[in-house]
């Protein structure tokens, strides 16, 4: 089985080195890895090709944004599983992969997700909060619940038939997406109980008040696209990160 892993880039230079480190330590063996980068400015591509044939594809082109770049990625990826790896994040440990293909082969499911630490941006050894998804119901859905979707990996057959990120979301792509797929299309899922992915703290969704308001009305609208009751949806969503912190 391969997996298929993206990464979009655009001026990461502070950071990518050290996901694609974690990417290239993995001790599966069947991995594409696709790096499209936005056009940087500084140093990210320098970075990049010191990796030589460890990156099956780099494509530096300007995009409408991240939504735009992974959709770019996944047009190109020949996986039979496909995930992401933003480019300030990280694999928690190098046996991530293989645990993510074991559970695609032994049971027949369309997808997998798992937990995740968000981390200092300074100390990626130091959580600052903690994400246990939690079992698959498909029935969460409807209390404004979702996996993480750095740690969420898909046959691509599913993009390929259902199609990837809606660039009408600058924001909560990545939530309407997983509405579509898991709630709308009922793509059988299934939960790994670790930790899979470190992720800094300090994304876009969350930066400001002004994109925290966005990232809301967002939410409601991939919630009502799909069948959701928002105020429902929004109010146990919000709720839901309160034990992040604990």
């Amino acid at each position: 089985m391969k997996i298929s892993v993206i990464t979009a880039t655009w001026n990461s230079a502070l950071t990518v080195d050290e996901a694609i480190r974690s990417l290239i330590t993995q001790d599966y063996p069947d991995i594409e890895y696709i790096i499209v980068d936005g056009a940087s400015t500084d140093a990210t591509l320098d970075i990049v090709r010191r990796y030589g044939d460890r990156i099956a594809v780099v494509v530096s082109e300007k995009d409408k944004g991240i939504y735009d770049a992974l959709n770019k990625g996944i047009s190109l990826a020949t996986g039979d599983v496909v995930g992401f790896l933003h480019s300030d994040d990280l694999f928690a440990d190098d046996r991530v992969l293989s645990r993510i293909a074991r559970e695609f082969l032994k049971q027949s499911i369309g997808a997998v997700y798992g937990d995740l630490n968000y981390v200092s941006k300074s100390d990626t050894t130091k959580i600052v909060r903690r994400w246990v998804s939690g079992s698959f119901k498909r029935i969460k859905f409807r209390n404004g619940w979702m996996p993480p979707h750095p740690t969420f990996y898909m046959r691509r057959e599913h993009y390929l038939s259902l199609g990837s990120f809606d660039l009408k979301f600058s924001i909560a792509a990545d939530y309407d997406s997983m509405l579509r797929y898991l709630w709308t299309n009922s793509i059988s899922a299934a939960y790994i109980p670790s930790v899979l992915i470190k992720m800094r703290v300090g994304g876009e969704s969350n930066q400001s008040l002004l994109n925290i308001l966005k990232k809301t009305k967002e939410d409601r609208v991939a919630m009502i696209g799909n069948g959701i009751p928002a105020l429902r949806g929004l109010l146990f969503k919000n709720l839901s990160k309160i034990q992040q912190f604990f």
